[in-house]
């Protein structure tokens, strides 16, 4: 069986681990991946129409989804504060306990981390990859996490009273991101091969905390 065709199978396979008939621990596969993205999504895709379009899904089934999580107090609707017309939705303390103990990913998840660094890293670069290949052959863009986005610039720290301290600005919504911020996943997002060197950053975040 030539290679790419066995690692595909393997692949297909291993997403048997999120994509089921019925439901697992009260939920359906896709209602599992909308929670599963809000709770890594920035502020700016965490609304209802971006939802439905990271999931594949109509406004109305995306709003059925919503309100099956709502009813679970799996998530919250807040106002945005970029634009007061439009709702974000927020994943609750038991949404994301829900997440924690029984998303159905997590198996897959434990046995990639059983790889060790090294082996994670070069998993991840390479599914990247495949997926920038499908995306440019369908002509769409998925959802990334906002570090490698083109439309993020770098910056000083915010100064003058009640300005919010940030490293970084979105370019595309005008608004400043965190630092925490741009591990997150935006539905907006534009790859660039000239992203903002940020791991010197991320990095002494890290010391800080274990500080």
């Amino acid at each position: 069986m030539p290679l790419a065709r066995e690692a595909v199978e393997l692949l297909v396979q291993a997403a048997r681990a999120w994509y089921f008939e019925g439901n697992q621990h009260g939920l359906r596969d896709r209602e599992w991946m909308a929670l599963r993205f809000l709770g890594r999504a920035n502020r700016f895709s965490r609304t209802p129409s971006a939802l439905a379009g990271f999931i594949g899904a109509t406004r109305a089934t995306a709003s059925q989804i919503v309100k099956t999580l709502e009813g679970k107090s799996f998530l919250v609707r807040k106002p945005s504060h970029e634009d007061k017309r439009s709702v974000v939705l927020h994943v609750t303390a038991q949404g994301e306990k829900c997440l924690n103990q029984h998303d159905p990913i997590n198996h897959v998840l434990n046995a990639v981390t059983a790889l060790g660094t090294d082996e994670c890293v070069r998993l991840r670069d390479s599914l990247r990859e495949i997926l920038n290949h499908l995306d440019a052959a369908h002509q769409r863009l998925d959802a990334s996490v906002c570090r490698d986005c083109m439309f993020l610039a770098e910056r000083g720290p915010g100064t003058g009273k009640g300005r919010t301290t940030a490293e970084f600005m979105c370019r595309l919504y005008r608004a400043p991101v965190s630092l925490e911020e741009t591990e997150l996943l935006c539905t907006s997002f534009e790859r660039t091969r000239d992203r903002p060197k940020i791991e010197e950053h991320l990095d002494r975040a890290r010391v800080a905390s274990q500080g």
